[in-house]
């Protein structure tokens, strides 16, 4: 169930004292943090459930690369040296790298113990924390380890949001743009209005409204054997561009946002020439994704040579099927389909047609 602002706190408050009181004395209760939801977002939490001060902290450090089997040791770790049991829970407070790692150490310890999501960033709220996937890096491919598992609760509180850079917050916005080009026209044209310029905090409307969408897909289709690959539009090559630049010493770090909205405008092109999207609508995604994200640059200086090892990354995809990339492709803006092979060639073609800013 997800709840919102201060009727989420209630929510937690009665889930924590309604197991036997087990968790209200901390022996069984767990909270994962970064450095920054610590400083930051535990003081917040703390203010409404003044127990949680007797629970069990782990903290690990912030950033994608501790997305890891290492980092899941320490947490596991940590669940051994506090004599964690089957009827502990895990609470995640942070962004999308918490509920991520969080959600799957979770899933596997003892085979399964409980948690709770409480995003802290804008991604973790809209995308990361929903949809019960949990995952880890392995390497440098993107969320290769993972699992389904579904938290108890998921808490939304926008004032969260207040702590993040302006960067944080359009890296989150992607995934909002997302869910209006795969599934609603007119959230697509609300966002386009709202959100070009501003590098503003969304309203709790149109947070609650991104989240509608990616529930109402998820709920038809929970474990991704159909409808819910409409979700992974950009991603395709989004990952993949986000693991190289992760992995590249010569290039900086992309944020998941960065790389998703360059990934759109890949894969609309690509939707362009083999899904019968409209030319108008490829043209209108590109050119407010570009705007948006200050992408030419980043785009342009893309040499053959890392164009190709991106190919390669891309050959992990777990979407991959008889050795044929598959995407998920728009027919129209707010239309998507899913299971469309494309070939090697027509992939390499849209970094250049892009690239150069050709149609």
């Amino acid at each position: 169930m997800i709840y919102f602002n201060e009727d989420g706190y209630h929510k937690l408050y009665e889930y924590l004292l309604n197991k036997n009181q087990l968790y209200y004395y901390g022996k069984n209760l767990f909270i994962l943090v970064d450095d920054l939801s610590y400083k930051h977002c535990f003081p917040i939490l703390r203010s409404y459930i003044k127990f949680l001060d007797t629970s069990h902290i782990i903290k690990i450090s912030p950033g994608e690369k501790e997305k890891n089997l290492n980092t899941c040791i320490f947490i596991w770790k940590n669940f051994e040296k506090f004599k964690a049991t089957r009827s502990s829970l895990l609470i995640n407070l942070g962004g999308g790298v918490i509920t991520d790692i969080g959600g799957f150490s979770a899933s596997v310890f003892k085979r399964g113990i409980r948690f709770i999501n409480i995003p802290t960033t804008l991604l973790g709220m809209v995308d990361a924390s929903i949809g019960n996937k949990t995952g880890i890096n392995f390497g440098y491919i993107k969320n290769e380890i993972g699992t389904f598992y579904h938290p108890e609760l998921l808490i939304i509180d926008p004032n969260f949001l207040k702590t993040l850079s302006k960067h944080e917050i359009i890296s989150g916005q992607a995934e909002m743009i997302k869910h209006g080009l795969i599934f609603d026209r007119t959230f697509w044209i609300t966002l386009n209005k709202t959100l070009l310029y501003d590098n503003i905090i969304p309203t709790q409307n149109l947070i609650y409204q991104s989240i509608l969408i990616k529930n109402k897909i998820v709920e038809k289709d929970p474990t991704e054997i159909g409808l819910r690959k409409i979700l992974n539009f950009g991603h395709t090559i989004g990952h993949a561009l986000e693991s190289f630049f992760m992995d590249n010493t010569n290039r900086k770090h992309l944020l998941h946002g960065v790389a998703i909205a360059m990934g759109m405008i890949y894969e609309s092109w690509i939707s362009y020439k083999i899904n019968d999207l409209p030319i108008d609508d490829y043209q209108e995604i590109k050119y407010y994704l570009l705007k948006k994200y200050s992408l030419q640059k980043i785009i342009n200086q893309l040499s053959n040579n890392e164009i190709n090892d991106i190919l390669l990354i891309m050959e992990h995809d777990k979407k991959n099927k008889n050795n044929k990339f598959l995407f998920s492709l728009l027919k129209q803006i707010g239309h998507c389909s899913y299971d469309c092979p494309v070939p090697v060639s027509l992939i390499k073609e849209s970094f250049f047609q892009v690239k150069t800013n050709n149609d």
